[in-house]
């Protein structure tokens, strides 16, 4: 609760680094903002020839199936990578002013997933555009998965801000690592493709019940099980306590080790 009221007293900053992080990421670029939708559709377009037209995946409008999770996958990747770095990257501000450090990984995943709302835009004006259609009732439920997935980056987000600040090379590590960990969620694939005694493994797996919610609602267009939502629910939370929990040990050394 300290934490939290702290945190709370410092949100003009969390709201004003955000602020900072979006209008710079694509500061001096072209084509500016619009870069935001730009890369996803980019993404969307390539995995949707080589899995459409090389290896034929066999999936009814096959571009929508992947949208949806391909979009929440950016999301969640960004929000690992880039919040690895944001304490290194703010580190003379660490070293010289007061500030609870967790200000720094939560204004970061917070932009992400700002960055990510306004994609969905896209996906919104895709489904409508093409004829797909939107189940209004199912559609309820989308922001209470955003807000698990949300959960579930922001515990990583701390964890791996926290281990960077010590390890260096974790942040080229992590690279690797959520590209393997995009091909071990079923982002391009349906769950039914895993084999049945490999499923308790797959299902361990944070990102898995999430892109089911996200795909049931939007491509299948029903009410997603609830004991679905409640399995990423978990896994965010266990995730977000984990995150915390290390990053609350490793913090008072910070300044030390930069």
């Amino acid at each position: 609760m300290k934490l939290l009221n702290e945190l709370y007293a410092y949100r003009e900053m969390i709201v004003s680094l955000v602020r900072k992080d979006l209008r710079g990421r694509y500061k001096g670029s072209v084509l500016g903002f619009l870069w935001t939708f730009i890369n996803p559709l980019l993404q969307l377009m390539v995995y949707t020839v080589v899995f459409s037209v090389i290896m034929r995946a066999g999936i009814d409008k096959f571009y929508l199936f992947l949208f949806v999770a391909l979009v929440p996958w950016i999301f969640f990747s960004s929000a690992i990578t880039g919040g690895a770095t944001s304490i290194l990257s703010q580190q003379d501000m660490v070293k010289k002013i007061y500030f609870p450090r967790q200000v720094l990984p939560i204004s970061y995943v917070t932009s992400s997933f700002v960055n990510m709302l306004l994609c969905f835009l896209v996906i919104f004006c895709v489904l409508i555009i093409t004829g797909f259609g939107i189940n209004l009732n199912a559609l309820l439920y989308l922001p209470v998965v955003m807000i698990v997935e949300y959960i579930l980056a922001l515990g990583i987000g701390l964890l791996s801000a926290a281990l960077t600040v010590y390890f260096r090379d974790l942040e080229y590590i992590l690279g690797i690592v959520t590209m393997a960990w995009m091909y071990l969620t079923p982002v391009m694939y349906s769950v039914d493709l895993v084999p049945e005694q490999l499923l308790p493994i797959f299902n361990l797996n944070p990102m898995t019940p999430i892109i089911i919610v996200y795909r049931d609602i939007l491509y299948y267009k029903t009410i997603p099980q609830i004991s679905t939502l409640l399995h990423a629910f978990i896994l965010g939370l266990l995730m977000l306590l984990i995150g915390s929990a290390v990053f609350s040990r490793l913090q008072r050394n910070f300044v030390e080790e930069l």
